[in-house]
């Protein structure tokens, strides 16, 4: 880390972080440098709360919150940043709202822009530790290398159902980075996010708080950062892990030889580009964007049917209009329902599941069959935002 000035505590943040100094590997001198120490949490979710609370409780003087989402109802069962009041806020609004109170003597900056492909290297450069907490991979890939190139350890944590992940990616202290551990994204819709497969509210708390832990290490010094290291943790089994993490010598971002050298928008966009309008069975893609669909769906020269695969729950919350209701289990007894003469748009809440219908129906000799990427969420956001969200 950069050399700063050391920061005189005052007796009231003395008194406010004792049992820290009062731990040897620590004293006044590690608190000093929290207190001179600037973290960025991006996103202010499942992850981003536990760690940026932990965090602002630490003393970390100041403290960026990136994220440009807004509070929704769902968010309320693992986002411990935001209450019910707030739903409809800002997320970095609510977010800073909260660790203003949570402690007075740290500095909040919001960035409700998030973080973009323009903005990036100069952001992270504003600060010394950048924490991830977003929960899709285009945001991973576009930190991971945002934080490489600006020379910054970038804290990482991931959590699917009753799994979790943490470790330190930090190439210019020597490190991997998170493309030596997955060199490329999965293909859209093979692997569920949380909104698809679900989250334990507690397990973002444990991998959450692991993540402040390291950037507390990062920045006072103490014991061993999980550089190099992923440590994976089972809250069914209650089962901690740790994996070495090799430095890829072909990295593309860290290896010997790299190729990604400046942030490249297109190396961040995993969705797929819009379609024509009128397809023949050769030219259907696997996968459709949300406008490309709503493109075919509202044209009439299109021969369009869109079938939604959700849960009967899920339908009764929100429904795109024209949709047909078919839950995934029914697909393989309703497959004569089906009209094979139409061009079949299936969807669901994030277009996992949808994506497995798509895959089934073509090993059927369905010709016409594309999934909607992004599923439903993806079409409140950039569709019709009157859609209740869950």
């Amino acid at each position: 880390m950069a050399a700063v000035s050391t920061p005189t505590l005052t007796p009231a943040e003395l008194a406010r972080y004792s049992r820290h100094i009062l731990l040897d590997e620590l004293g006044v001198a590690g608190q000093q440098k929290l207190a001179a120490a600037r973290v960025l949490v991006i996103g202010a979710g499942g992850l981003g709360s536990p760690a940026a609370l932990y965090l602002a409780a630490a003393g970390v003087c100041t403290l960026g919150i990136a994220d440009f989402d807004r509070v929704e109802t769902h968010n309320l069962q693992r986002q411990l940043l935001h209450q019910d009041s707030t739903v409809g806020e800002l997320k970095v609004t609510s977010a800073a709202r909260r660790l203003r109170a949570t402690n007075p003597f740290i500095t909040v900056i919001e960035h409700p822009e998030g973080v973009t492909v323009a903005n990036a290297l100069a952001l992270f450069a504003g600060y010394d530790v950048v924490v991830d907490g977003t929960d899709n991979f285009s945001s991973r890939y576009l930190n991971n290398d945002a934080a490489a190139l600006a020379r910054r350890p970038l804290v990482y944590g991931s959590v699917y159902r009753f799994e979790g992940q943490v470790s330190v990616f930090n190439p210019a202290r020597g490190g991997p980075c998170y493309r030596c551990l997955f060199p490329e994204p999965p293909a859209a819709g093979t692997v569920p996010n949380c909104g698809e497969a679900g989250v334990l509210g507690a397990l973002c708390g444990v991998i959450g708080s692991l993540q402040a832990l390291e950037a507390v290490k990062l920045i006072t010094g103490i014991g061993e950062p999980l550089r190099g290291r992923l440590l994976t943790y089972d809250a069914l089994g209650q089962k901690f892990s740790t994996l070495k993490i090799p430095r890829d010598p072909a990295c593309r971002l860290c290896g010997a030889e790299p190729i990604i050298t400046t942030l490249d928008p297109a190396r961040y966009d995993f969705t797929c580009a819009p379609a024509p309008l009128l397809m023949t069975p050769e030219s259907v893609p696997l996968e459709l964007t949300v406008k490309a669909s709503h493109l075919l769906l509202t044209n009439a020269a299109s021969d369009t049917h869109l079938i939604d695969v959700r849960e009967p729950f899920e339908f009764e919350i929100c429904a795109i209009a024209g949709a047909e209701p078919i839950p995934m289990r029914q697909i393989p007894e309703r497959l004569g329902d089906l009209p094979r003469e139409k061009h079949l748009l299936i969807h669901c809440h994030h277009g996992a599941r949808s994506l497995r219908v798509t895959e089934y129906l073509r090993a059927q000799g369905f010709a016409r069959v594309s999934n909607v990427a992004g599923g439903i969420e993806a079409w409140a956001e950039q569709i019709d935002p009157t859609l209740r969200r869950y």
